[in-house]
């Protein structure tokens, strides 16, 4: 079976740390902190009531609270996840020490009740993670930063508008929070983004489809004002696909106007980045002029009968190949560093059309990393979340094997090192205890290095 651990009996009773310890001992040169956060993203964890805290309101909490930045990257719909829907839990949770010394690790929050992982406070109050009932590290929240107390002249939320993540280092700035893909022949099989919005507009919370320019410029001028320690340092530009047009902009056009009016009114305070399809070079060339400093054209996976599958809209009005080969193009505008294709890390092995063996889907993603790294692009990717309301997450609740979390990161290491690459720019430092980006550990598992320079012409 495509989904299930090797070390799994059929009634799922073996203890996950059983599981674990065994890819522990089985892959050491593998950093321990990314076994763990790499099962954290694929499995999700639960929260304990002694680890919420009254969240919900962005501007009063001590903690930090989830935004829901772009997807749910939840186990559950909003009405399953009972208090962690009410009260927000943090954005992300950072873990040390324990029994397996865990230098400091961002992991992303995805939310999973029914997870074997629980996040809760000890008999001395302090918060721990717990794994099958033992403590096994520390956890520390993010703290509420200064701008998300504060709101805009209109009343809205700087986390509404300009939420951050990894730690704070990055401005996510969904600027079109649904996809113009729609629907099962046009959608991706493992995407939410369309159902997020729907779930939190019925819930009633703030949620805009379309974000008003000004509005970001409002809130990045609170950031810019409260952010005196200059955490934020990168901001991207992104949302759901534009096919045809909105308010009279293609999406070249339209994402780039963004970038145009923050690159205008900060110059050079933050890397600019932007993740849009993979489009022709004169409108690649357009971002470039518009201030983007890296370009995401994310070719989801690699394998052309899967994506031909999960990704019909992509497949449809662009097509595989020519994605492939746009992306290449593309560094001809932003020089091939700058150019970081994301892929979705496990939807290679999601029943009933994926890989059944690990060994089958680490040949065929690691063909796709030789691919781009041979032009000089490093691809990253993102630790796929089953999210139940998309085809393959409702298929696949369990997502993909760990195992294939764990070699594809040592198949990642083995190819940059092919090729000579070193982590990407924007992204932070590399190497264990010291990576901030928080919704895969490929950041975690490379070689320690303090932040790459953007290059600029």
């Amino acid at each position: 079976m495509g989904t299930t651990d090797s070390t799994d009996t059929a009634d799922g009773t073996v203890p996950r740390t059983a599981l674990v310890e065994d890819l522990l001992e089985r892959f050491p040169h593998v950093p321990r902190e990314a076994v763990f956060k790499e099962d954290l993203l694929r499995g999700g964890m639960a929260f304990d009531e002694s680890a919420l805290s009254d969240t919900g309101n962005e501007a009063t909490g001590d903690v930090k609270p989830k935004s829901y930045f772009i997807f749910s990257f939840d186990h559950g719909t909003l009405p399953e996840l009972g208090a962690a829907a009410l009260r927000r839990p943090p954005e992300e949770i950072v873990l040390t020490g324990g029994p397996y010394d865990l230098r400091r690790t961002v992991v992303s929050v995805r939310v999973n009740p029914a997870s074997p992982y629980r996040v809760a406070a000890g008999d001395d109050g302090v918060l721990g993670l717990y794994l099958d009932g033992r403590r096994i590290a520390d956890v520390g929240l993010p703290p509420m930063p200064d701008y998300y107390r504060h709101k805009l002249a209109n009343g809205k939320s700087v986390m509404e508008v300009a939420p951050t993540i990894q730690w704070g280092y990055l401005i996510y700035l969904t600027v079109f929070r649904v996809c113009q893909y729609f629907g099962a022949k046009e959608e991706c099989q493992y995407c939410d983004i369309n159902h997020n919005w729907r779930q939190q507009k019925a819930a009633g919370r703030p949620y805009t489809g379309v974000k008003d320019v000004d509005e970001v410029l409002e809130a990045l001028e609170i950031i810019d004002k409260y952010d005196t320690a200059r955490t934020s340092t990168a901001y991207t530009l992104t949302g759901g696909a534009v096919t045809s047009k909105i308010a009279g902009r293609d999406e070249a056009d339209f994402y780039g106007h963004y970038a145009k009016a923050i690159e205008e009114r900060f110059p050079g305070r933050w890397i600019g980045k932007v993740v849009a399809q993979a489009l022709p070079k004169d409108d690649v060339q357009r971002f470039k002029d518009y201030g983007v400093q890296i370009y995401h054209p994310n070719y989801e996976v690699w394998d052309r009968r899967l994506f031909q599958l999960y990704c019909p809209g992509k497949e449809r009005y662009v097509g595989r190949d020519e994605w492939h080969r746009r992306v290449l193009d593309s560094a001809d505008v932003f020089g091939a560093r700058n150019v970081i294709p994301n892929f979705v890390a496990g939807v290679e092995m999601a029943e009933p059309f994926g890989f059944t063996t690990v060994d089958e889907a680490i040949a065929s993603t690691t063909e796709g990393l030789r691919y781009f790294m041979s032009h000089g692009i490093t691809p990253r990717f993102t630790t796929w979340c089953p999210e139940p309301t998309t085809p393959l997450g409702k298929a696949n609740p369990q997502g993909a094997p760990l195992e294939y979390h764990i070699r594809l990161l040592e198949a990642y290491r083995a190819t940059m090192d092919e090729f000579g690459l070193t982590s990407p720019p924007g992204y932070g430092p590399a190497g264990p205890g010291r990576a901030v980006f928080s919704v895969s550990s490929f950041m975690d598992s490379l070689a320690p290095q303090e932040p790459v320079a953007v290059t600029r012409d």
